[in-house]
């Protein structure tokens, strides 16, 4: 890992199961890897669109047999899915770019983006979520993006990515109502990964950025995710713990 170490669980339960979504990805590959090398899970779930079973958010019944998959899995294990992590994501294509101004929205784009960042995410909840124990601390994080935040954006632009990544903020914080009231240990939370040196948003890196490497940023978001309480439950915090304004 580059140097970094893997960070230590203390708050969930050993010898669980944890998954990560979007695998595939430059973030969910360092998510799985420190997962891995943690050696405090029974078993490490991942699932995206090259995985066997595949999960694409294009084909939403992907979604519900690889929760099924995993809820296999656990049964044959004898233990609980303690931790999932949602680690995918979509800010640009060779198609479409983010728009700088009003005249740039494309309903095609901004369709993909709900699509990917805030529809895909809602049904990982519906499907996955279930699934979390009735006791003992669990956590469903998923990544949004500060830029996702109506009281910090100052700068304009971006509408698509930025709208459905407040949507996908107001999903994490409805879902962790429900999850509350017959789940009083599990925590479902938005996380701000930073700047990140993957496709997805390092061609934006500006310079004087905190550009991060995917194994640093995940290892962070560790952290902050093993410090979680239940009260803190339907929160968006960065990489570094801070808790931003919706």
């Amino acid at each position: 890992m580059s140097g970094i170490e893997t960070p230590h669980f203390k708050s969930i339960p050993t010898g669980q199961i944890a998954i990560v979504i979007g695998a595939t990805g430059g973030i969910g590959a360092a998510f799985a890897t420190h997962l891995h090398s943690s050696g405090h899970f029974a078993k490490v779930l991942t699932y995206g669109r090259k995985t066997r079973p595949s999960l694409d958010f294009d084909i939403p019944e992907s979604i519900d047999a690889c929760a099924r998959d995993a809820r296999m899995q656990a049964d044959a294990h004898g233990c609980d899915i303690a931790l999932i992590i949602d680690a995918t994501g979509y800010l640009h294509d060779e198609s479409f770019q983010p728009e700088k101004s009003l005249r740039q929205i494309d309903a095609a784009y901004m369709t993909k983006q709900f699509r990917i960042n805030a529809i895909g995410p809602a049904l990982l909840m519906k499907h996955f979520c279930p699934m979390l124990p009735r006791k003992g601390k669990a956590v469903f994080a998923t990544l949004s993006a500060k830029v996702g935040s109506i009281g910090d954006n100052r700068m304009g632009g971006w509408y698509g990515y930025r709208a459905a990544k407040a949507a996908l903020n107001q999903l994490v914080k409805t879902a962790s109502i429900e999850l509350a009231r017959n789940k009083p240990d599990a925590i479902c939370v938005s996380l701000h990964p930073g700047t990140v040196d993957t496709g997805l948003s390092g061609p934006f890196a500006k310079s004087g950025l905190d550009v991060q490497n995917p194994e640093l940023a995940t290892a962070r978001m560790l952290v902050v995710i093993d410090g979680l309480t239940p009260r803190q439950s339907g929160g968006f915090f960065a990489y570094d713990g801070q808790e931003l304004p919706w």
